[in-house]
């Protein structure tokens, strides 16, 4: 059997007993809360990490491209929503997967593009975005504009759905607790707004991975989506959604220099590696472009961090600054690089090799898929 030292660094590691345990969590959650959990697939892209979500290839999931559709579509998942608002020039391709036995879902916030589905040859059904809480997209709860893209949807409209991403922005899980609950409400006024004004909105979906982990109250919600929970992340960990030891997935990757007067340790996990995602740098803790654990995972002697990426180098060092001791990381060592971000660094990779805890045995390689 293959250990981390027999693979070509930079490599994906997935730690397969985290993963589980990461599920199994979340699922609890839902159970107890009583809503569905249609998992977002944009963090793994892998039929194979779906296949151990409880449900499985049943589904339902959420997508962010029409390529996770398609591709997960093959391998026999039709329940879809695709959770980014929808470009007229794509209607042509979602009609295409409705074709091939797709049960897709669309998204929107505007009259044109409400407009747009009316006309496209193929009748999809909808959910409007909301905006809860003014981090991105969405219509608010309260106005106008979503009576009236529900007219111009007719019998399009199947409810409507949020994303509460400002949660990724709090510092307390008091204030992840009142955000979901803000999430929640919105969504649920939007949909009784609708109801009373005589539209169909039987689904109310909500979801992000702070808000799903702390959520109080789940009433009137039908469904929940999350993602990165399923490996989580050091932004997740900064805000206090996980344990550094609940991050599944990390960079394998090999020492192969060092300049020792500026007290750095050269890898070849750069930013192609890594991605350049810095989503901890406004966080109480900067992990730089990440978290430096040894090959078995476990947090070494000193707190390294990768202080800064080129495109296939990265300069490791100690946080504080101090010199670290270059005796423990000669040339050809390896060592592990948990990310800022999962989806962003997964990206990076087309591959996930398993691992099982602490163990240095590769028990299994799972493909992903990437792209637009």
């Amino acid at each position: 059997m293959a250990t981390l030292h027999d693979l070509e660094t930079p490599a994906l590691i997935l730690d397969r007993a985290v993963l589980d345990r990461n599920l199994s969590r979340m699922q609890a959650r839902m159970d107890r809360l009583g809503v569905r959990l249609r998992p977002h697939v944009k963090t793994t892209k892998s039929i194979d990490v779906l296949r151990c979500v409880s449900g499985g290839t049943q589904g339902p999931i959420t997508v962010s491209t029409l390529k996770e559709a398609e591709y997960f579509l093959a391998h026999g998942v039709t329940n879809i929503l695709y959770a980014v608002g929808i470009a007229p020039g794509k209607l042509g391709h979602a009609a295409a997967l409705t074709s091939r036995g797709a049960d897709l879902t669309l998204i929107l916030d505007s009259l044109e593009a409400a407009q747009a589905v009316r006309r496209a040859a193929v009748r999809l059904p909808v959910l409007i975005e909301l905006d809860v809480d003014g981090h991105r997209s969405g219509v608010s709860p309260d106005s106008p504009r979503l009576l009236e893209i529900a007219a111009a949807l007719g019998d399009s409209l199947r409810g409507v759905m949020t994303h509460a991403g400002e949660s990724y922005n709090c510092t307390s899980t008091a204030a992840i607790v009142d955000m979901a609950e803000q999430e929640r409400a919105g969504a649920v006024r939007a949909a009784e707004r609708l109801r009373a004004a005589g539209f169909n909105s039987p689904v109310v979906s909500v979801g992000s991975t702070p808000t799903a982990t702390f959520a109080a109250d789940l009433r009137g919600v039908s469904e929940v989506r999350a993602g990165v929970y399923m490996f989580h992340d050091l932004v997740m960990a900064g805000i206090g959604v996980c344990e550094l030891d609940d991050i599944a997935l990390s960079v394998l990757v090999s020492v192969i220099g060092h300049q020792e007067e500026r007290g750095w340790i050269i890898t070849d996990g750069g930013w192609m590696a890594l991605s350049r995602d810095r989503g901890t740098a406004k966080q109480r803790v900067d992990q730089g472009f990440g978290l430096v654990r040894g090959v078995d995972g476990r947090a070494l002697p000193e707190d390294l961090i990768v202080i800064s990426a080129n495109q296939e180098h990265g300069v490791i060092a100690r946080r504080d600054g101090r010199s670290p001791d270059f005796s423990r990381y000669p040339v050809g060592s390896l060592l592990r690089v948990l990310p800022n971000h999962a989806c962003a660094t997964g990206a990076q990779h087309a591959r996930y090799q398993l691992v099982e805890g602490c163990e240095p045995q590769v028990v299994g390689c799972w493909e992903r898929t990437n792209g637009w």
